[in-house]
């Protein structure tokens, strides 16, 4: 497998950050749908604060999983995919990176302007992004809470899709995703059988009566 992306497969660095991403997604999905039944105490600050720094996590794995598609490009669509198909998986993949981008930055923009202080897994600060401001708390809740389930619709689609190319129209989308595949060679044509070549009539033999 190659370090880079290339025009048939994804390489080893896109396919550790998409799988990193698809994890932590996954992660702060849990934890966010969760947290805000549990009751108020120390153990409640505790996942907030977990759900925070996994946030933060994420908007730096996607900025360098784009800043590295930028540089190593992105492969050919799979051989025989209609384009209008190729305009959606395209149209997809950037809705995809936009909210991607767009919740942890929702979540920092309503921890500041909560009046919330931000640490990164308790090992430093975050500086505010805003000042405190109700309005603009109730706003940028409201942006996180909407932009997650239509994050996870994509995300739903976005696998669908894979799996039915996968199952349905068995090309290699999905696969050229997974470590360790090797395209199949395609079968060598066989070889056409040797001409039988009839062997020569025996010449006459003017002695004979």
């Amino acid at each position: 497998m190659t370090i880079k992306n290339t025009a048939e497969r994804w390489g080893a660095v896109s396919q550790l950050l998409h799988w990193a991403i698809v994890l932590l997604i996954a992660a702060i999905a849990v934890i966010g749908l969760t947290m805000t039944d549990m009751a108020n105490g120390p153990q409640k600050i505790k996942i907030y604060a977990l759900h925070k720094s996994l946030g933060l996590t994420l908007l730096t794995l996607v900025v360098l999983r784009l800043l590295w598609r930028l540089y190593a490009g992105a492969p050919k669509a799979v051989a025989g995919t209609p384009h209008w198909q190729e305009r959606v998986a395209s149209l997809t993949h950037w809705a995809l990176y936009l909210l991607m981008f767009a919740m942890p930055i929702t979540g920092w923009l309503f921890n500041s302007s909560s009046g919330y202080p931000l640490q990164y897994f308790g090992l430093f600060n975050l500086p505010k992004i805003a000042a405190t401001n109700p309005g603009l708390a109730e706003l940028s809740e409201s942006l996180h809470e909407n932009g997650f389930w239509l994050l996870l619709a994509l995300v739903l689609a976005h696998a669908g899709a894979a799996f039915y190319h996968h199952l349905f129209q068995n090309d290699d989308t999905l696969r050229r995703m997974l470590p360790g595949y090797r395209r199949a060679a395609p079968a060598a044509a066989a070889e056409p059988a040797p001409a039988v070549v009839a062997p020569a009539p025996a010449p006459e033999n003017p002695d004979a009566p």
